[in-house]
């Protein structure tokens, strides 16, 4: 058995509990769109993130929602199945294909986005105002020193 200075208490430890909380909500979310939509988290992921910065390349949307290229690569080949994305092939690097959302794929983005809004704000009326503000604050803080924790690794 570890001696207390070996232990390590996931209940308090921020990375567990900041996992924990991302994972619970990420599943409560997600309950609100598979269904109707037929969308696992990471497909519904791409989609938002084509749905704001598109046209980008399969790597440029693992990066902007911190997925690994397999993880994307299959939601990327299942959502184009299903003719919710469309590649098209750069004129200029014939290697280099861009993503972004077909007219049926706006359409269920479009449906989605309420849902996800709505979830957030139900999720927020556990803080008050001042609360809120100050954990948007203390998220953006830590999430940039993350990176720069990750970027020094």
């Amino acid at each position: 058995m570890p001696n207390a200075l070996q232990a390590l208490e996931l209940e308090k430890f921020l990375p567990y509990r900041l996992s924990v909380l991302a994972q619970l909500v990420s599943e409560s979310l997600h309950d609100l769109y598979a269904q109707p939509f037929g969308l696992t988290v990471t497909q519904w992921r791409v989609m938002a993130a084509l749905g704001r910065f598109a046209p980008l390349t399969a790597s440029d949307v693992g990066q902007r929602i911190i997925m690994d290229k397999v993880a994307v690569s299959r939601a990327v080949a299942g959502l184009m199945k299903r003719a919710l994305i469309e590649r098209a092939t750069d004129r200029s690097d014939r290697r280099r294909a861009s993503l972004k959302l077909s007219a049926r794929g706006r359409a269920m983005h479009a449906q989605i986005v309420p849902l996800a809004r709505d979830y957030e704000e139900r999720l927020y009326r556990a803080l008050s105002p001042d609360e809120r503000r100050s954990f948007d604050a203390l998220a953006d803080r830590l999430f940039a020193h993350a990176q720069t924790l990750r970027q020094a690794a």
